[in-house]
């Protein structure tokens, strides 16, 4: 499968997984899991193009395991609009994490900070890179913005990694951004 091909089928499953599962007949259960035989039948794809995605996308969205029933299952790993429960922990992040986004947005967030918007959380990258390269998605020039985690998590704000390597919190308030 080329690249452009692996990302068109890379949305179409975050859509159905993430936003709107109900659109493709699927059915998560609570932790967002739905059965691959079903996600192949809904997307009208193969297990080659599936396995090929969830082998080859960089940011690592997907999760495939064996359920109890010894059904194999897929789900994304954050990011989703709808209510699921991903049965994260919190965690004690490291002293610094970023957040990549486009200046246009620079204004608003050093107002009011970062927002989870229609998802569960706000999503945080480990390192710069990471976070270039997830904020290069958006339109504009690139901004890699400082979030001060030691901070934010002395003064009780929550975190929690995902099985993919994003950090996950509700907010982050402007006093602990930099840019």
């Amino acid at each position: 499968m080329d690249h452009r091909a692996m990302v068109r089928l890379s949305k179409r499953m975050s859509l159905a997984l993430r936003h709107e599962p109900a659109r493709f007949g699927l059915a998560p259960d609570r932790a967002g899991w739905v059965p691959v035989d079903d996600l192949l039948a809904a997307l009208r794809i193969d297990r080659v193009d599936l396995d090929a995605v969830v082998a080859g996308n960089d940011k690592q969205r997907f999760a495939v395991e064996r359920g109890a029933d010894g059904a194999e299952r897929i789900r994304a790993n954050q990011g989703h609009s709808i209510p699921v429960d991903l049965g994260l922990t919190p965690s004690a992040p490291p002293a610094r994490l970023y957040h990549g986004t486009s200046r246009v947005a620079l204004d608003s967030i050093r107002a009011t900070g970062l927002h989870r918007a229609g998802r569960h959380h706000v999503h945080l990258s480990p390192d710069v890179a990471t976070a270039r390269r997830v904020g290069a998605r958006r339109a504009g020039e690139l901004v890699v913005l400082t979030v001060d985690a030691a901070a934010m998590a002395r003064d009780g704000h929550a975190f929690y990694r995902s099985a993919n390597g994003v950090w996950l919190t509700d907010a982050v308030p402007a006093r602990y951004l930099a840019d």
